[in-house]
């Protein structure tokens, strides 16, 4: 009987004591989702060594709601239009007297327009009460007309005002109509891996579609992007997205959304939005982005470049070659320099000395610092200007060196390969051949598809080596001619038959 008494109070006791366990656990489990035991279990040594991180159970917002209400009136849906004029083709050119696959061919397309309206879809943002738009250059690159659409439905006709190709920035302008709604821009370099941000667009044309995501990394380096190091996000950007703002949490502006990578999902690219803050002044002023010009090739330092040049680290970047008359010629610097710093910024990679480069003003003095047979040394630069602004130069004031100012018969102008295109280009010192510095809107070259940094070869079976042979090569050429071209296109040649 005592026995059974006693198993019978054990039994009690021991109920008592695992209820009180379970109604434990069942508490810190509520404070554990609720944030408030966030603390106690690193203080506690439940993560082992680990460094305890930021309350993050506090900082998730239970809705976003609230910031895509404040920031939404001021993102825009861009509308553009473009005439396409069909660039007529034939597979066999003839260039004497009228042969028969002319009359085919303009049996092919007879009653085809030969004008046709192409349309695309982008956004932007309002950044000011004057009615100034951030967006991505290749989203208005080529338009006839812009129109921008706010979240109250105004629509407005816009302009482009300025824009930079290099780091894929337009900035327009529309007539308002009464109070215009406008974000701030953030801080960019404050934004770390893990933060929250939101994207707001008009993908596929769903309009003001608001994403959320985090920063997944930063300064990522991508084909393309010689003057911008990207920030990517897992907040989802698709086509349309395109010149759209990347939101903090505090509804300021961080990033433009300009690019996906295509081969994977919830992998997204924005340019950092201090860029954009330093290149405003001039694209609002000048209309374009003036950048100095070190005249140098440049190249990533691999483990093996490393141990050959006796260096301590793979960082910095490393002279390939140095372009004659050049500011880094004339102040000294030699192919095999790695340069470590560049007034006072750290230099790890090749893209950090082109956008260093890049913000300085041409006849700026810069101060490099530079190791050589592992010794450092220091060198005062005073910066030129980069090819491309010097050959709009040229071209404004009529050309230079025989480079012709206006466009051609077939809508090109053309310029003799500059080491930079060569190294730019990836192609070998002492190419022949002209480059395409610029392509006539709406002219028969650009119907054809002919680019700019396109390299000509041969027109009409004429090889070209310089900007004179292309002039003598296309001057028998009359509006209404085919002309064919031969074109090298990154590591491609191709023939390409259009009439003039």
């Amino acid at each position: 009987m005592l026995k059974r008494r006693f198993s019978l109070w054990t039994l009690v006791a021991v109920s008592f004591i695992s209820a009180a366990a379970i109604v434990t656990l069942l508490a810190k489990f509520g404070d554990i989702k609720t944030g408030k035991a966030a603390d106690q279990i690193y203080q506690s040594g439940g993560m082992g060594d680990q460094v305890k991180p930021a309350a993050w159970f506090e900082t998730k917002p239970s809705s976003f709601a609230d910031l895509a209400e404040k920031v939404q009136p001021a993102v825009v849906n861009i509308n553009t239009s473009k005439v396409m004029r069909r660039g007529e083709m034939a597979p066999f050119p003839h260039f004497g007297p009228r042969d028969p696959f002319e009359d085919f061919f303009d049996k092919f397309f007879e009653g085809m327009p030969k004008e046709q309206t192409q349309k695309s879809l982008g956004s932007g943002f309002i950044i000011n009460k004057e009615g100034d738009i951030l967006t991505n250059y290749h989203v208005v690159a080529s338009a006839d007309e812009i129109e921008v659409k706010l979240s109250d439905g105004r629509k407005f006709k816009a302009k482009v005002i300025g824009k930079d190709e290099k780091t894929d920035i337009a900035l327009l302008k529309i007539t308002k109509a009464g109070e215009l709604p406008y974000v701030t821009l953030g801080d960019s370099n404050a934004m770390r891996p893990g933060d929250w941000v939101m994207a707001i667009g008009n993908p596929f044309g769903l309009e003001h579609t608001v994403t959320v995501g985090v920063v997944s990394a930063l300064g990522r380096v991508l084909g393309g992007g010689t003057y911008a190091k990207y920030i990517q996000t897992d907040a989802s950007i698709n086509p349309g997205n395109s010149g759209g703002p990347l939101f903090n949490l505090k509804g300021e502006v961080i990033g433009i959304n300009t690019m996906i990578y295509a081969a994977g999902q919830g992998i997204g690219f924005a340019i950092p939005i201090d860029i954009a803050k330093e290149e405003l002044p001039q694209l609002a002023s000048k209309g374009s982005v003036t950048r100095g010009w070190l005249g140098v090739a440049i190249q990533d330092i691999t483990p093996e470049l490393a141990k050959s040049f006796n260096l301590s680290e793979e960082k910095g970047a490393l002279i390939a070659e140095i372009y004659p008359d050049s500011p880094a010629g004339k102040a000294g610097m030699m192919r095999g320099d790695v340069v470590t710093e560049f007034n006072g910024k750290k230099i790890e990679d090749p893209a950090s000395l082109a956008m260093a480069v890049g913000a300085v003003q041409p006849n700026a003095e810069a101060e490099m610092k530079v190791l050589r047979g592992g010794k450092e040394m220091t060198f005062k630069v005073k910066l030129g200007k980069s090819e491309g602004e010097k050959m709009a130069q040229a071209e404004e004031e009529g050309g230079k060196e025989g480079a012709p100012s206006k466009a051609d018969v077939v809508g090109l102008v053309v310029r003799s390969i500059s080491p930079e295109d060569a190294a730019r280009l990836d192609i070998p010192a002492g190419y022949k051949g002209v480059v395409v510095s610029r392509v006539e809107p709406g002219s028969s070259a650009e119907g054809a598809d002919i680019r700019s940094g396109d390299i000509i070869l041969e027109v009409n079976n004429a090889k070209v080596t310089s900007v004179s042979e292309y002039q003598d090569a296309a001057k028998g050429v009359k509006k209404g001619d085919i002309i064919r071209l031969l074109v090298k296109r990154g590591h491609a040649s191709i023939y390409v038959a259009f009439r003039a």
